[in-house]
């Protein structure tokens, strides 16, 4: 009874179309739990040169070269899938795991000596959600010892609720696993989450997922359109063209 007198006030205020929009937006709000789950590597920080510079180096040391098309055909996904796609005549699962972490030690040696920042507008993005009452969660096909790590050099794990990485999941994006379990362990329903992301092949998870999503270019994996094509909800050059009230907007539709 509420809920309809409160649409019936607005109505009298704004028209039928704005009441509904924005008792949805109200019920979404505050309501109703609402969270940002964020793809790290393109997204939150660029680190792609560090992971091309150690795949090379890992790759040549296994006598097969490593080429920007490699590293574009395969960023955002996770090392046992990378694997299957640079050794498709094979590579065991336990060498495939071996290998990555000497991979992923090169990268993280190098992550710590030269420095990672956070991309334009993250920051401030991200404490205007919590602000606006948002949980916020990683989703990233990276090892959690990478995730770890860039958590300690940026300083933003105390906004985060959860963070989802290779070991938390058997399917890589675009399988929507990461992004679901992301909303699980913040206890939010996949309809009230909206995915910030990078890569095609996070946008696929995040609409496989049931989840809305923002597409990111500034680091330039992926055009507008093949992230728009892959069912992005919206498109920015940077995060720092959208504000916490703007995503709270595009979960409430």
């Amino acid at each position: 009874m509420k809920s309809a007198r409160l649409v019936s006030t607005i109505e009298q205020q704004t028209g039928f179309e704005s009441a509904n929009s924005i008792c949805w937006e109200f019920h979404v709000t505050f309501l109703k739990p609402w969270a940002v789950l964020w793809d790290m590597d393109g997204t939150l920080v660029d680190t792609a040169e560090l992971h091309f510079d150690a795949w090379v180096r890992l790759c040549a040391s296994l006598g097969r070269p490593f080429t920007r098309d490699d590293f574009k055909a395969t960023f955002g996904r996770r090392n046992p899938e990378i694997f299957q796609y640079l050794f498709p005549a094979g590579m065991t699962e336990a060498e495939a795991a071996r290998q990555g972490e000497i991979k992923e030690t090169m990268y993280r040696a190098a992550t710590r000596e030269r420095g990672v920042e956070l991309l334009p507008g993250a920051h401030s993005l991200m404490a205007g959600l919590a602000q606006e009452g948002a949980l916020q969660a990683i989703g990233s096909s990276a090892p959690r010892g990478n995730l770890e790590l860039i958590l300690e050099l940026t300083g933003v794990g105390n906004l985060l609720g959860a963070c989802v990485g290779m070991e938390d999941t058997r399917r890589g994006k675009p399988d929507p696993e990461v992004f679901l379990e992301g909303a699980r362990r913040l206890g939010v329903e996949p309809a009230h989450c909206l995915v910030l992301e990078d890569a095609v092949a996070g946008i696929e998870a995040a609409t496989a997922a049931g989840m809305r999503s923002i597409g990111v270019t500034f680091v330039a994996h992926h055009s507008e359109a093949s992230l728009m094509a892959a069912g992005a909800s919206r498109v920015v050059g940077s995060l720092a063209e959208i504000s916490a009230r703007d995503v709270r907007h595009l979960i409430a539709g």
